[in-house]
């Protein structure tokens, strides 16, 4: 099951756009996951300051 980012949450730090080792991570004024790519590791999750990124 692939993550989601909460844009209500996502403060846009980027912290975990280095952390995903497929790239599935989109930058804005809040990140995005694209689900096609996301492989579910959770990396993202773990370094996410504001726990914005939970499994969908």
């Amino acid at each position: 099951m692939a993550y989601k980012i909460d844009s209500s949450k996502c403060c846009a730090c980027g912290s975990c756009t280095g952390e995903c080792p497929v790239g599935a991570i989109s930058e804005g004024d809040t990140y995005s996951i694209n689900p096609d790519d996301c492989i579910s590791c959770g990396a993202c999750a773990d370094v996410c300051p504001v726990e914005a990124i939970s499994e969908e």
